[in-house]
């Protein structure tokens, strides 16, 4: 399509004919090879650039778990938690479908039961393939459903500070869920994850089953080997209302399922650093 890469960001601004796509990952991760938007960094301030295009959606995508069997272990952690940002995210956002809710909560089910898993037995081909398969599922639910405030977190943090995308949403991702619980729809959702992924009994109260969730995402972050806080990262607590203005600024925030502001996500990621 010629010029530059900022030409393409935002949505429908391609040009011309594409050629069929078929994609194979090789990582359980973003999910891209199911979605028509790509994320692009510019090279001077590192701000990604959502370019999407229904043309650009891959005709065929093909998970092959042992194509991702030599991924570094950091590797493999930081997709894996991408990837559990996804479901988590999409399956409260305010564009969410009754469509986007069936994949958001089978990914979630994978990624509890199959990231462990990996992480321990790095050569485990079926827990591989459940998580591409989740990763996947997720992908489809971002497709349909977009992203909500710790993704719109978690981008500030590694064009600063260099922290890696699926960890900085992971480690925003418990303050954004307890944000979020104060909206009784989303809550609902939330606590229909926890229950999906047997991670409480159905009978307990929404409250109980939203703490469940949160309870889970530590421990698989725990698992990860992440560190508690931000600023445990490097992040200093100073930088709290920076980082809050930047976020703002990121398109997913207008997704999230409560209205945010920049103090909010000022506050949030004061709980993040602490």
């Amino acid at each position: 399509g010629g010029g530059r890469m900022e030409d393409y960001w935002g949505v429908g601004k391609a040009k011309g004919a594409f050629l069929p796509l078929i994609a194979i990952p090789t990582t359980a991760g973003t999910g891209a090879e199911v979605q028509s938007f790509a994320l692009i960094s510019q090279d001077q301030t590192h701000q990604k650039m959502a370019c999407g295009d229904p043309r650009a959606t891959p005709r065929i995508a093909i998970l092959d778990p042992v194509l991702t069997l030599t991924q570094p272990r950091r590797v493999t952690a930081c997709t894996g938690i991408d990837a559990l940002g996804h479901a988590v995210e999409t399956a409260v956002t305010s564009g969410r479908t009754e469509f986007s809710q069936v994949f958001s909560t089978a990914a979630f089910g994978l990624i509890v039961a199959n990231f462990p898993r990996v992480l321990e037995r790095p050569d485990d081909v079926e827990a591989r393939g459940l998580m591409l398969r989740a990763a996947a599922f997720a992908g489809i639910a971002i497709e349909n459903s977009m992203l909500g405030a710790a993704h719109s977190m978690a981008n500030p943090l590694t064009a600063n500070y260099g922290i890696d995308h699926g960890q900085a949403v992971g480690m925003c991702l418990p303050a954004v869920v307890r944000f979020n619980q104060v909206d009784p729809e989303a809550a609902k959702a939330y606590a229909d994850l926890a229950r999906g992924a047997r991670l409480c009994e159905r009978e307990e109260s929404v409250d109980d089953a939203v703490t469940a969730l949160v309870l889970s995402i530590e421990s698989l972050l725990s698992v990860a080997g992440f560190e508690s806080s931000l600023s445990a990262c490097g992040v200093p607590k100073t930088a709290a209302q920076d980082l809050a203005d930047e976020a703002m600024h990121q398109w997913t925030a207008q997704f999230n399922p409560r209205p945010i502001t920049a103090a909010d996500f000022g506050k949030l990621f004061a709980v993040a650093l602490d």
